[in-house]
C-alpha cells in the first residue's frame, strides 16, 4: 500500500488585485466617509492631524473653504510621490483629494449640525476619518501631503505608516495650542489617537498585499 503523500501548499500564492472598478467605487466610498468625520471634527471645533487637520485649522482660522485650500496645499507633495510611487499612485491620489474637496464643499449644503456633542462629534469624526483613510490606503492612493510622507516611510524603512502618521498630526496638535484653548487642543489630540490607531491596527507591510 502506498503511503500517503503529504502536498505541501504553495507558499507564494497569486495575489487578487483590485479592478479599476472596485478602486473608484472604494475611492469615492472612501472620500466620502473622510469629508463626513472631517465635517463633524469641524463642528465640534476640534482639529485633526496630517494635512488635512493644519488645512482645518487654517480654515478656521480664515474661514477660507476647506475644499480649495485642501487641493492647493497638497499640489507640491505630487512630485514626491510621483518619484517614490510612479504616475498611478499619484493620478489616484490626485482623484482622492477632488473628490474629498468635492464633498467636503457638499457637506454643509447637505447636512447641517444644530446640536452636537463636541466630544462626541470629535472622536466619532476621527473614527470615520480613519476608516475612510484606510480604505484609501488599501486601494494604492492617499490624500497627499502627510499620507505621502507616511507611505514613503513604510515602502523604503518599513515604519508603520499609523505611527509616522501619528508623530506628523502631533506637530499639527501642537500648531492648534496656538490658538486654540487647552480643552480644545486635548480633545483634538485624543481625536487624533483613535484616528491613527485604526491605521496602526489594520494597515501594516505585508498584510494587505492587493493594495501594492
Amino acid at each position: 500500500m502506498q503511503a500517503d503523500q503529504h502536498v505541501v501548499p504553495d507558499a507564494t500564492p497569486t495575489i487578487a488585485r483590485h479592478s479599476f472598478a472596485e478602486d473608484v467605487v472604494a475611492l469615492v466610498s472612501g472620500t466620502l466617509i473622510t469629508a463626513f468625520g472631517l465635517y463633524l471634527i469641524k463642528s465640534s471645533g476640534a482639529v485633526t492631524g496630517g494635512t488635512a487637520g493644519l488645512v482645518l485649522l487654517i480654515s478656521q482660522l480664515t474661514s477660507w473653504p476647506f475644499g480649495l485650500l485642501f487641493t492647493a496645499v497638497n499640489l507640491p507633495f505630487a512630485v514626491l510621490g510621483w518619484k517614490r510611487r510612479g504616475p498611478r499612485f499619484v493620478a489616484s491620489s490626485v482623484f482622492s483629494v477632488l473628490m474629498l474637496s468635492g464633498f467636503s464643499l457638499l457637506q454643509p449644503r447637505l447636512m447641517t449640525l444644530d446640536q452636537v456633542n463636541p466630544v462626541y462629534a470629535a472622536l466619532l469624526g476621527n473614527l470615520a476619518a480613519g476608516i475612510g483613510l484606510l480604505i484609501i490606503l488599501r486601494h494604492h492612493s492617499s490624500l497627499g501631503g502627510f499620507n505621502v510622507i507616511a507611505i514613503v516611510c513604510q515602502d523604503r524603512f518599513g515604519w508603520r505608516a499609523g505611527y509616522v502618521l501619528l508623530a506628523l498630526d502631533a506637530t499639527v496638535i501642537v500648531l492648534s495650542a496656538f490658538t486654540a484653548p487647552p480643552s480644545t487642543v486635548l480633545l483634538s489630540a485624543a481625536g487624533v489617537a483613535v484616528l491613527n490607531l485604526v491605521l496602526v491596527v489594520n494597515h501594516r507591510p505585508g498584510r494587505y498585499p492587493a493594495a501594492l
